[in-house]
């Protein structure tokens, strides 16, 4: 399994830079995601991978190769789009089968009357690759189909199969799932992680959906503004955020923003409340308190606890999220509720807060990530 290196990619078009000097190493079998809000340049960078676009500056090497000059069809990569890309006069066997006609067979062999005959063997040998790859998709009762008689779901497993009969050292993957309902975009995500442990190759993919990042990543590369804020496992990008965009954009729902004061002990005031430990090194003056909705719970009334009020209950069938309004209703908290208690507090019933596990995440006022300077005796609250 080759990996794939990036170092100090970027790309202009016109005066606009929208790769800035990317440095990148993908690891060879790993499903990689490149998440991000739309314009933030994870298209462009996966175009550039797959030679569709040349970078302005930097290198791509798969493997021991510089792949940075080569064509699209010399790099040994294969791209499924978010549109699919079906020749729609082809059956679903022809689509599939037509990279390998063109990777495989001469150009005489290719011609639609005489090929066939010039080649009866060796397409009968790329046929049965074919076939090979529509069981491993479950897609064999298809392959006499047209693109125009497949569901949408049917077609991404055509693209995919499209792909997979070439055998590329990598895929890439352009948003593929976006044009699906929400339900088989669920299912499609397992299908995905599914298949890249059966294939054991490496996957890249491109997506602004950072569910999907989350589920199916092995690692995955938070871009905004043409550049990679952090990299790392879904569960150190949701649980440790080096960076305030970063946490505001992964989490469903979003992570609560409270304001807070660092005093020049290094200790952190939160909606009127010390936190428990001091930060490492910060400088004395107002800062971000990030709190996850999870890590949120109704207490009973005491002095150190954080009042609100209720404003809304958001149903969303396994989970509740109830919506409080806090410090006097300046700033808007959610956090995760059985639903029967959600039912028992209608807007406008006082309720009260505290963190019950998890560590605050606190942010500078440019948004940078400040540590705790020692690790907890115990977890850390709104107190």
């Amino acid at each position: 399994m080759q990996g794939l290196q990036l170092q100090g990619i970027t790309k202009r078009f016109g005066e606009t830079e929208v790769l800035k000097r990317i440095d990148l190493d993908i690891r060879g079998g790993e499903f990689l995601t490149l998440v991000g809000p739309s314009g933030c340049g994870k298209s462009t960078l996966l175009r550039i991978i797959a030679g569709l676009e040349a970078p302005d500056a930097g290198q791509i090497r798969l493997g021991d190769r510089d792949v940075t000059g080569l064509r699209a069809a010399e790099r040994d990569l294969a791209m499924v789009f978010q549109s699919y890309a079906l020749y729609p006069h082809l059956t679903v066997a022809e689509n599939m089968l037509t990279p390998l006609k063109l990777r495989s067979l001469g150009r005489a062999a290719r011609l639609p009357v005489i090929g066939p005959m010039l080649s009866r063997q060796d397409r009968a040998a790329l046929m049965d690759r074919v076939r090979t790859v529509a069981e491993v998709l479950k897609i064999t009762p298809l392959l006499d189909r047209k693109p125009g008689q497949l569901s949408g779901g049917q077609r991404q497993r055509v693209a995919l199969g499209r792909a997979m009969v070439r055998e590329p050292a990598a895929f890439l993957m352009d948003e593929p799932l976006s044009n699906l309902d929400a339900a088989l975009r669920v299912h499609m995500r397992a299908e995905l992680s599914g298949l890249h442990r059966q294939l054991q190759r490496t996957f890249i993919y491109v997506t602004h959906d950072q569910a999907e990042a989350l589920t199916m990543s092995d690692r995955m590369a938070v871009m905004m503004g043409g550049e990679i804020l952090q990299l790392g496992t879904p569960a150190a990008i949701y649980d440790d955020p080096d960076d305030l965009r970063v946490a505001q954009f992964v989490g469903s729902p979003g992570i609560n923003l409270l304001l807070g004061e660092v005093d020049g002990a290094g200790r952190v005031t939160c909606s009127g409340q010390p936190l428990m430990r001091a930060l490492h090194g910060a400088t004395p003056g107002p800062v971000t308190v990030g709190l996850r909705p999870e890590h949120l719970s109704l207490v009973p009334a005491s002095a150190d606890t954080l009042p609100g009020t209720v404003t809304f209950a958001e149903n969303l069938g396994a989970d509740t999220y109830l919506h409080v309004a806090v410090e006097d209703g300046a700033h808007r908290v959610q956090l995760r509720v059985d639903s029967h208690v959600a039912a028992a507090l209608p807007p406008g019933a006082q309720v009260h807060l505290r963190q019950h596990r998890g560590e605050a995440l606190v942010f500078d006022a440019a948004g940078r990530r400040l540590r705790f300077a020692e690790a907890p005796a115990r977890q850390p609250e709104i107190a």
